[in-house]
């Protein structure tokens, strides 16, 4: 049986992992009113994106891709595999996982499972990374699906950033509204666990936040899989990289930009990890 793998941009894959393990990555898109932008990091670069966000009057949407879209790619990848495997940011998060789902129920749906990753970034990135390299070795669909359970039940995603104004104005984080006085200040870290974004510590500077990054990475040792996240950040990202050589070799080590529909909603200038535990 040839599986297939297919997931939206989100995950951050690197292009190298997409055309090794020849995954389809369907975007999803960001607006910024009227105009909206196809989330490839081509039609609106990571760069250009924070310039925009920065002077943007509102905060910029995001929007799952067309069920038509989804259909288009499922079909295609049905002309050569048996069956197809999706594996989408959490659907606590987004609408993307349904639009997934009620495509691949119009298309075929005994072809196609479509499973909640309850993460996102690299967290999700894992999860497709461990799916393809089975069905690459030939594994059959239980195979292949255990191997992307098994990521996510040991996947862990954590962030610290700047600012919690841009989760606030998101509006998908309820508990930041009760106590907002008390978070204006301060460097949140949040833990994404199961489609819920959680707090996780509260610091009042940069420094303090990217030191909890660094013990609570270490809590998770030995890892079999570490990313390093940033929304353009790429120096505080290679620092970190650099602060975790002891529990992770740096070349092992991948650093993610993440996608833009995520940049929406932390804004710049945080970082991240996605582990996934050993063993």
């Amino acid at each position: 049986m040839k599986i297939s793998i297919l997931t939206d941009s989100t995950a951050d894959l690197a292009a190298s992992w997409v055309a090794q393990y020849n995954i389809r990555v369907v975007p999803v898109y960001v607006n910024f009113g009227d105009e909206s932008f196809v989330d490839d990091g081509v039609a609106l670069p990571r760069s250009e994106f924070y310039a925009r966000l920065a002077h943007a009057p509102e905060l910029p949407t995001t929007a799952a891709p067309p069920p038509g879209i989804v259909e288009e790619a499922y079909r295609d990848l049905l002309r050569d595999a048996d069956h197809v495997v999706t594996i989408t940011v959490a659907a606590d998060l987004s609408g993307v996982h349904n639009s997934m789902a009620l495509a691949a129920n119009n298309v075929a749906p005994d072809k196609i499972t479509v499973l909640d990753s309850g993460t996102l970034s690299m967290g999700l990135g894992w999860q497709v990374i461990a799916a393809a390299e089975a069905a690459h070795k030939g594994a059959d669909l239980a195979a292949v699906l255990e191997a992307a359970r098994r990521a996510r039940q040991k996947g862990q995603v954590y962030a610290a950033l700047d600012t919690f104004e841009f989760l606030r104005k998101g509006g998908r984080v309820s508990w930041i509204k009760a106590g907002l006085g008390s978070l204006l200040q301060i460097k949140p870290i949040v833990a994404v666990k199961d489609g819920k974004v959680e707090p996780a510590g509260r610091v009042r500077t940069f420094k303090k936040a990217f030191d909890e990054m660094v013990k609570l990475a270490h809590t998770q040792v030995p890892l079999e899989r570490l990313a390093v996240l940033h929304s353009n950040a790429p120096d505080r990202a290679e620092q970190l990289r650099q602060a975790l050589v002891d529990i992770a070799p740096a070349e092992d080590v991948v650093i993610a930009d993440v996608t833009t529909a995520i940049g929406t909603h932390v804004g710049p200038g945080g970082i991240g990890l996605a582990m996934v535990t050993a063993g």
